[in-house]
């Protein structure tokens, strides 16, 4: 499902809030977080559970349960009783982690129920503010002359590494992928020179540019974004199809009531709707996309066979 189609309904629920009457937590609500305390996807959910907490009539304890690309936190939730009082609050890594990881206890597909999407992280293609490229054809052109340029990713099989596999593929070019363990290390090594380019999300990359450091030169969204109005699509250059971002989303351990799951899209939904929270997503370089049940559904089918597509087509392993 596409950002445009995810825009044209963003707070369906919350027109329908009778739906969700049936059920009330009796005690905290749980929810674990798949990554470490810290950084624009732990604000997001933080913005939004005090919100939560008021709907559901209970304390919202936010539990940091990072490591292994997220599926540490799944695994725990992944184990929780299925009665309403956890929730799994995780991103892209629900669709690549059971595609790259072997041995895990749980099944990403059957193990959880989407609740609702919360938000989108633009992955923007830049290089340094001092590279010898403006432009997707001028970088194009240099890695055509510059065999096995080095290019950054936040780790194999990860957003940053897919866009970058996606663009290269789509351009037949010759690129030397460097993996970090995350943004913290992939873009200093940018800044340093060790790599040429990256995808990365706009919470790290917008205040870079804006401080001069580096250059944008196309957003991996169907659409322009607000946080960079000026720098183009990647469909707009010609990349047809081209769209690979990160999100963030909520979810319960699969056998959760379906009162419960409505409950917590109407409670997830009503911090998502607040302007300060919007403000403060938008600050953040994080477009808000409250979908609901089968909207955040549907997206995540198209995310397993689009990712699904890039790894095997391009037999991405953790070990390589």
């Amino acid at each position: 499902m596409h950002r445009r189609a995810l825009l044209a309904a963003p707070l369906a629920v919350l027109a329908a809030p009778a739906l969700a009457q049936g059920w009330s937590p009796t005690r905290p609500v749980r929810v674990i977080a798949a990554w470490p305390a810290g950084g624009s996807a732990d604000a997001s959910i933080r913005l939004v559970a005090p919100h939560m907490q008021q709907v559901l009539g209970q304390p919202v304890v936010i539990e940091n349960r990072g490591g292994a690309s997220g599926s540490i936190g799944a695994g725990v939730a992944a184990q929780a009783p299925a009665d309403g009082h956890t929730l799994l609050f995780d991103a892209a890594g629900q669709v690549s982690n059971p595609l790259l990881m072997r041995g895990l206890a749980f099944d990403y597909a059957t193990a959880f129920i989407p609740v609702t999407l919360f938000a989108l992280l633009p992955n923007v293609l830049v290089v340094r503010a001092d590279a010898p490229v403006r432009s997707v054809a001028d970088l194009v052109a240099y890695l055509r002359a510059n065999r096995g340029t080095p290019y950054a990713s936040t780790g194999i099989g990860l957003m940053s590494h897919l866009a970058a596999v996606m663009f290269t593929q789509q351009e037949r070019l010759e690129a030397t992928h460097v993996p970090y363990r995350a943004s913290a290390q992939s873009i200093p090594a940018l800044l340093a020179g060790e790599t040429f380019f990256t995808f990365n999300t706009t919470p790290l990359v917008v205040p870079l540019i804006r401080d001069n450091r580096l250059r944008a030169l196309a957003v991996a969204t169907p659409a322009r974004i607000p946080a960079l109005p000026d720098v183009p699509t990647m469909a707009e250059l010609g990349y047809a199809g081209f769209s690979l971002n990160e999100w963030l989303g909520m979810f319960a351990p699969a056998g959760t009531p379906p009162a419960a799951i409505a409950r917590h899209v109407e409670a997830c939904h009503a911090g998502l709707a607040d302007p300060t929270v919007r403000e403060r997503h938008a600050a953040l370089g994080m477009e808000i996309m409250a979908t609901g049940t089968e909207r955040f559904a549907a997206f995540l089918a198209e995310q397993r066979a689009q990712i699904g597509a890039l790894i095997r087509d391009n037999n991405i392993r953790l070990e390589s």
